[in-house]
């Protein structure tokens, strides 16, 4: 389900993943019904390969904590062999950087802010692993147009160790309810891309994805002004494939981490995203790629290697020298 893994409060679905998943629910059931009919002999390979993975998305979001128990085991292999120039090991501080902030924020006044931290997923893994102290960066999930609100929030935060990404209204409809939540999230999960009106579409397309890399800018931009150096920054979901390109431009000693929570679709799929190349190459700028099964590292890897050409290695994917590890933290 789209929308924000870092709290507990459920998104809703957007209209046209709403719709398709119930398209999906009949065509399964029309299936399943010639299947009792005809058997299961005449289904390709193909299709065999789409429907599991489907099915394993589901099981992956179904559990969220074993997903982000697996989440801080990437970022303990992200920190792992990090020490100070004196040689004596030290407790490293790590950037989280994700769409939206584990807090819910309530405006009480001009320059008065309510603020409740979420349980539970992301928050409650970090808090478990005590080789670094986390620093959360991402938007707050309400429009705070004017300074004196800015400021007021981001003072209230900082008491949280949050820091604001702050995007306007028409960011946030273009790139999250947009790009992101109409076009990756139904793609990642089989779906398909947006059908209907295609010039309408490519018109919407092109609009939707300049705000997509407007956005990973501005949290770019954010990193980048509290960045220390040897943090370690780790980016999280398809949101933000666009920012370890950025972060590598600001600083490419930056060590930078990003980690997807949900599947990764294979390369047929991907290939039909139009800005399919772009975001695998901004993804492989990062240092560590990290997946939650080995089949969607597996499928990120093959999008590599089919679309960009480059050649894949047992430790992840190569491009003139250098190395982008890909790990997956289950079988």
């Amino acid at each position: 389900m789209p929308g924000n893994k870092y709290n507990t409060n459920s998104a809703h679905i957007p209209t046209r993943v709403g719709r398709l998943l119930r398209e999906r629910e009949l065509r399964k059931s029309s299936k399943a019904s010639q299947s009792n009919e005809a058997g299961d002999g005449n289904k390709g390979p193909e299709l065999f390969e789409h429907e599991f993975q489907l099915r394993e998305g589901e099981r992956a979001g179904a559990s969220y904590e074993e997903q982000f128990s697996g989440a801080a085991i990437a970022a303990r292999a992200l920190i792992e062999g990090s020490e100070r120039q004196d040689g004596r090991p030290f407790r490293q501080r790590l950037l989280v950087v994700a769409n939206r902030l584990p807090v819910s924020a309530v405006r009480r006044g001009e320059d008065s802010w309510s603020l409740e931290m979420s349980a539970g997923g992301l928050v409650t893994a970090l808090l478990g692993v005590k080789e670094f102290e986390a620093r959360w960066i991402g938007w707050a999930g309400v429009n705070v147009p004017d300074e004196i609100g800015q400021r007021a929030l981001t003072k209230a935060l900082a008491e949280k160790r949050c820091i604001p990404v702050f995007l306007d209204e028409d960011i946030v409809h273009q790139y999250y309810n947009g790009y992101c939540n109409n076009i990756l999230w139904p793609l990642f999960h089989y779906l398909g891309l947006p059908q209907e009106d295609r010039l309408a579409t490519t018109r919407s397309f092109q609009s939707q994805f300049a705000a997509y890399k407007k956005a990973n800018q501005m949290f770019a931009d954010v990193v980048n002004k509290h960045y220390e150096e040897d943090d370690v920054v780790w980016c999280h979901d398809y949101h933000l494939m666009f920012l370890p390109k950025c972060l590598k431009e600001y600083n490419r000693n930056m060590k930078v981490g990003w980690f997807l929570h949900t599947p990764f679709p294979s390369s047929e799929i991907h290939r039909t995203l139009p800005s399919r190349s772009e975001l695998l190459r901004s993804v492989l700028a990062a240092d560590l790629v990290g997946f939650h099964t080995y089949d969607y590292a597996r499928h990120f890897v093959s999008a590599c290697t089919r679309i960009l050409g480059l050649e894949g290695t047992p430790e992840g994917v190569e491009d003139q020298g250098r190395l982008t590890r890909v790990a997956a933290t289950s079988s």
